[in-house]
């Protein structure tokens, strides 16, 4: 609350990325003092790794920042395979991933043109996130806090790409926009963890 409400929006400093990071990583030691899946708690420890790196300058980490992103996109899509095997959920379920997959693709290519060098990083981020965004739709209905939380993390993704990549390098960070990727990000995060860990029973 305090990182999104006071810091999401400011510039570097030590209290703005210890903030940051601690949220995801206070996470990823629940998810493994209960006993979750090591593929959650290394996810939730990758995504940690990127927010320590997109705590700095952009320009400057925001690759191997991206970089543990993808990690962690992988173990989850893992994860969600793992958790969704023997799902029934049909056609609408299939629908629905459509749509999430063509509307990623479609964003991706809207901001293809201001991507310059980042063109292929981001494309290949996108196809990740979009994978573990479609394995989550498809697990079980009981596990819906789970799709929550991955739709909530793409957003959170789509928005951020919008900010960096759409807007002046220099420009200054906009505070309702940052409030807003943060909150969809971490409580994304949230609900992917305590859905995995079959919080509340």
């Amino acid at each position: 609350m305090a990182y999104g409400f006071l810091f999401s929006f400011r510039g570097e400093g030590p209290a703005r990325a210890v903030l940051k990071v601690s949220g995801v990583a206070i996470l990823a030691v629940i998810a493994f003092a209960t006993g979750g899946p090591w593929l959650l708690w290394a996810a939730l420890l990758a995504s940690a790794i990127g927010d320590a790196f997109l705590a700095g300058k952009p320009e400057r980490w925001l690759l191997p920042g991206m970089a543990a992103f993808f990690l962690a996109h992988v173990f989850y899509v893992i994860l969600f395979w793992q958790m969704g095997q023997g799902s029934a959920g049909g056609w609408p379920v299939q629908i629905a991933q459509a749509v999430l997959v063509l509307g990623g693709a479609a964003y991706i290519f809207w901001l293809s043109p201001s991507l310059g060098q980042m063109r292929v990083p981001v494309i290949a981020y996108g196809a990740v996130i979009l994978m573990m965004g479609a394995a989550a739709l498809d697990l079980p209905i009981s596990n819906w806090l789970v799709a929550l939380g991955a739709l909530m993390f793409i957003a959170s993704d789509a928005l951020l790409a919008n900010e960096l990549f759409r807007r002046p390098p220099d420009a200054p960070a906009r505070k309702l926009p940052s409030i807003a990727l943060w909150f969809l990000y971490f409580f994304g995060q949230a609900a992917i963890t305590l859905g995995v860990i079959g919080w509340p029973a």
